[in-house]
């Protein structure tokens, strides 16, 4: 039986692969999302223990989807892991004003990766 399920969001067809490896391997059942429209619709839906959230994305950013997630009734206790490219000391500052839970930067080691999933859920 699988762990929690975790909701990988990237626009990257290989980070997400990458992310959703490494948190098979731990037992997780993982469900992606290419972008941040299909973020929101899909933790609506699933309504996940855990996203893992791309900030540099189309249609909306992860910044954004961070947002709207946190200030609705029914997504507003999922856990919000920013990974990102963006790795500026404002970014991290913007990201979890936003209601991130965590932030992380790429490149990223399975292990740190893991590490800070555990912390949170």
């Amino acid at each position: 039986m699988p762990k929690d399920t975790i909701l990988v969001v990237d626009d990257s067809p290989t980070e997400q692969r990458l992310v959703a490896a490494a948190l098979s391997l731990q037992g997780y059942r993982v469900i992606t999302a290419a972008d941040g429209e299909e973020a929101i619709e899909k933790a609506a839906k699933e309504l996940p223990r855990l996203i893992v959230l791309d900030v540099v994305m189309p249609k909306k950013n992860g910044f954004q989807v961070c947002r709207q997630l946190k200030t609705t009734a029914a997504t507003q206790n999922i856990k919000v892991l920013l990974l990102t490219s963006k790795s500026q000391d404002s970014d991290k500052f913007w990201g979890m004003k936003q209601g991130a839970d965590a932030y992380m930067t790429k490149p990223f080691t399975d292990g740190d990766l893991v590490a800070n999933i555990t912390k949170l859920i």
